[in-house]
């Protein structure tokens, strides 16, 4: 049977299981980092007015961006003060005026202007006890390098936007210890897999996979139940996708020649009273990439609120009790220490979606 393949104009049976994770590779993956061009630090580095700070960057933080550096530098800072000191040139590396995404290297001398840090003794707003237990019972993978957990639907993956806490300050708070670093994103109405790295050199690893040729480094699954039947076998989705603002200043994508390249590929696994419960890999990790996929190929995902269809969304919450996007990221496939060591790590599906397709069955 020939595949469907859909591409914009324009433009050039599965099992699914709960935890599983191998370290052994056979094969070697180099991960290569680009050399950059460093200017030689100044003799204004080498001095401070009163209270500038002039912060060495330690050998555990080579490689970090800067923005993120000052992050934790600059622990309860808003991040709009942080982002703001940067476009003013006053936070300088090695006495130069540099852009937020600058990659550290260690034994550079970042200065960090006069501001008022809160008290790291004053009380602070806690994460709920109830979130902290629900998210140490979602942890579905932990060895030295790395922490997954199952991530609930309606969690952020970070704070921000009204968001006091989101899945990387809880963990944190749960594991005051670890020094864990959000590796990727899932959409806060996404459930699923959300990796954290323990280690700078882990993250820097994995960084650079999702860099490499635009996501295709790692190997994402999803699980996503379609509005409508979908055609039997695979359907390639070769479709840009462009990010835009609506007014107000929410996030809108759609389909666009002028977009960035995203790829995804659905396979039907199950039909269920009319619509179809599919695997979805992605070769690239576009914002909102599935969703909008799946409304492009007319074959929206169930729940979706933004980019799916009202009609059909009510009637699934009425008959199958399903309240929210349909979407679950399932597995995600890796190989980490220039590719000795290999990862498969999976989440199992929300009971809440279980249950939708208990009763749908």
């Amino acid at each position: 049977m020939s595949t469907p393949r859909v591409v914009v104009p324009l433009l050039s049976g599965t099992s699914y299981s709960g935890l599983s994770a191998a370290t052994v590779a056979k094969n070697s993956h180099k991960v290569s980092y680009p050399e950059c061009n460093r200017k030689p630090m100044s003799d204004s580095a080498l001095s401070a007015p009163r209270g500038v700070r002039m912060v060495t960057v330690p050998e555990d933080r080579d490689g970090q961006r800067l923005d993120n550096f000052l992050l934790g530098q600059l622990k309860g800072v808003p991040k709009s003060l942080i982002y703001k000191l940067l476009r003013s040139g006053q936070v300088r590396v090695n006495g130069g005026r540099v852009k937020p995404e600058r990659k550290l290297l260690a034994g550079e001398v970042v200065r960090i202007p006069p501001i008022s840090v809160p008290d790291e003794n004053a009380e602070k707003p806690d994460v709920a006890q109830g979130l902290l237990k629900a998210l140490a019972a979602a942890i579905v993978f932990e060895d030295n390098r790395l922490l997954a957990i199952n991530k609930p639907s309606g969690l952020a993956s970070h704070g921000g936007s009204g968001i006091r806490h989101g899945a990387i300050e809880a963990m944190r708070s749960l594991r005051p210890n670890d020094n864990l670093e959000l590796v990727h994103r899932l959409d806060r109405d996404t459930s699923g897999l959300l990796i954290f790295a323990k280690k700078r050199s882990a993250l820097r690893e994995l960084q650079a996979l999702l860099r490499e040729d635009h996501g295709a480094g790692i190997e994402k699954k999803y699980m996503a139940l379609l509005i409508g039947r979908m055609p039997d076998g695979t359907m390639d989705v070769d479709a840009p996708l462009h990010v835009g603002l609506r007014q107000g200043g929410e996030r809108h994508v759609q389909v666009n020649a002028m977009g960035k390249i995203s790829i995804s590929h659905f396979k039907v696994l199950q039909r269920l009273d009319g619509h179809s419960f599919c695997e979805v890999r992605i070769d690239t990790g576009r914002t909102h990439q599935i969703r909008v996929h799946a409304q492009h190929i007319g074959h929206a995902v169930a729940g979706d609120d933004k980019y799916g269809d009202e009609s059909v969304n009510k009637r699934l919450k009425t008959k199958y009790g399903l309240k929210r996007l349909f979407l679950h990221a399932a597995s995600m496939r890796f190989f980490l220490n220039e590719g000795r060591d290999e990862y498969l790590l999976d989440a199992p599906l929300a009971g809440d979606l279980r249950s939708v397709l208990d009763k749908m069955a």
